[in-house]
């Protein structure tokens, strides 16, 4: 179950109060929190605005600049497919399509259950293994379609005998 608001407001404060930097801007305090709780929950907002003397527009401001931000909890599993040029060029389309029909979602939504987030990566880094996927920041070089979609019916085959187990 995930943590109600009074939780949530202790473990922002929490994170907010554990920085040890000697200039605590609200880019760092959103860092922070994202770090500590996987995301950044909408009552950080507010708690960093008060914490930096700040505004909530302000702190909006910056959170909304960076793309990366993430502002609702993190699913279990997070799949980014590479899109960079070479990756791009040796079939990453094709397979971003495949995993969102097999997802049944769109990319940068995780699935209803919040069980597996799919992203498009700028880079991942290594060009001369594509088309690169990470799989919960593991990367896979090399990937085609029909390997990509059985590690998604891997991980959501092996998420559905966890909730079996629970």
């Amino acid at each position: 179950m995930p943590p109600n608001k009074e939780s949530l407001t202790k473990l922002v404060g929490k994170a907010l109060n554990s920085q040890k930097q000697k200039t605590i801007t609200v880019l760092s305090c959103l860092l922070k929190v994202e770090e500590e709780l996987g995301y950044i929950p909408e009552v950080a907002i507010k708690d960093i605005a008060q914490f930096t003397s700040t505004t909530v527009n302000d702190v909006w401001g910056v959170a909304t600049f960076y793309p990366n931000f993430q502002f609702e909890p993190p699913a279990k599993s997070r799949i980014e497919i590479c899109w960079g040029p070479a990756c791009h060029v040796l079939g990453a389309s094709k397979m971003m399509n495949s995993l969102l029909r097999e997802l049944g979602t769109v990319e940068g939504n995780s699935t209803q259950n919040q069980e597996i987030d799919l992203r498009f990566s700028t880079c991942l880094g290594a060009c001369s293994n594509g088309p690169v996927i990470a799989v919960d920041h593991k990367l896979i070089g090399r990937m085609t379609v029909n390997r990509a979609v059985d590690i998604v019916k891997n991980i959501k085959y092996d998420m559905g005998h966890e909730h079996k187990n629970d």
